[in-house]
């Protein structure tokens, strides 16, 4: 049977993102003063409220559109290569696609984490003409409990409508440890993805610092199905979640604050959003001298840390630049946008 357009169109996008990806790695290479992955947030409001979240809240507002707009401008300005808005939930935001689309004008890839919801054929339509590139779903569970409602019962319609709408790559992530009840749960979805032409991933829950909490042994059983079932993805880096699966501690190099940046609703550079506070530098002050400061400082989470976006960025650079520990640097006075 021939490819369907949509098919087609996936497949020349897929192409175009490697390519992208690839010239990327190669300027990591060559120069570290810019970073390689920035986690925005445009919203931390959230229409669910997941027992284990500690990422949103309930009554917060949208950041405005034209503060959004310098926040992308000062990442492109910064040479940042991959763009994912986070939350909270960024399809609350009423002007996603006007983001989305300043992120592709700046040359950066453009992401999103959204908890699905909100999907619908015409949401996921405008998401394409937006520029979006990929899209990420974390799914917890197969049928809602007290401690996630972003269960798979729910969600599966919202898949079905990615399957068929969407031209961006769709990877859908699931979960073992932390409070999950059943973790036999995490290999029906990763197998729906799959079904579904998806990529799928397996993640481990932390605690609420983003510290490492070992699996038992029927979760470790179903991460290793995962690893076997899951296909090529930009998101895995086995090494670091195999020791974290073992409760072992990695010896890396964390580039948080230089080659990954999570900005806040309020515009602030954190080391992630686990540990929010440091550097707490506002991003419009942010400078290159402030990327190399912390492409050097050793951080003393690091060993325990479960945060898997920071490790896939700082892999690029485990072979140089060995770090040391620095003062934390006081959070800068401007740049802060008070949301009412």
């Amino acid at each position: 049977m021939p490819a369907s357009p949509q098919s087609l169109r996936r497949t020349l996008q897929g192409w175009r993102r490697d390519l992208r990806g690839a010239r990327e790695v190669v300027r990591s290479l060559v120069s570290t003063d810019h970073p390689l992955l920035a986690h925005i947030i445009p919203m931390r409001r959230c229409n669910l409220a997941c027992e284990y979240c500690n990422e949103y809240d309930d009554f917060s507002k949208p950041v405005p559109l034209e503060e959004m707009a310098r926040r992308v401008d000062k990442l492109g300005a910064l040479g940042t290569s991959v763009v994912t808005i986070s939350g909270g939930e960024p399809l609350l935001h009423p002007a996603l696609d006007e983001i989305i689309a300043r992120i592709r004008k700046n040359g950066m890839i453009a992401g999103m984490i959204t908890n699905g919801y909100l999907l619908v054929a015409d949401r996921i339509q405008r998401l394409n003409r937006a520029g979006l590139e990929w899209l990420q779903i974390s799914i917890d569970n197969v049928t809602p409990d007290d401690v996630s409602k972003k269960s798979l019962k729910v969600l599966d319609k919202k898949l079905q409508l990615l399957a068929a709408h969407a031209d961006f790559h769709v990877n859908i992530n699931s979960v073992v440890g932390g409070g999950v009840c059943n973790p036999q749960d995490a290999l029906t979805i990763g197998k729906r993805a799959v079904e579904l032409g998806f990529t799928s991933t397996i993640g481990i829950i932390h605690d609420g610092s983003g510290q490492l909490q070992p699996l038992n042994d029927e979760e470790k059983r179903v991460y290793h199905a995962m690893q076997a079932l899951a296909k090529r993805s930009f998101t895995r880096i086995h090494g670091f979640q195999d020791n974290i699966a073992e409760g072992r501690p990695n010896d890396w190099r964390c580039r948080a604050g230089a080659r990954y940046l999570y900005i806040c609703e309020n515009g602030l550079v954190h080391y992630c959003s686990q540990q929010r506070g440091y550097p707490g530098i506002a991003l419009a002050d942010y400078t290159v001298e402030d990327i190399r400061r912390e492409y050097l400082t050793e951080k003393s989470c690091a060993p325990n840390c479960t945060v898997s976006c920071v490790h896939q960025v700082s892999v690029v650079d485990s072979w140089r630049a060995p770090q040391h520990r620095v003062p934390p640097v006081a959070p800068a006075p401007s740049g802060l946008v008070h949301i009412e």
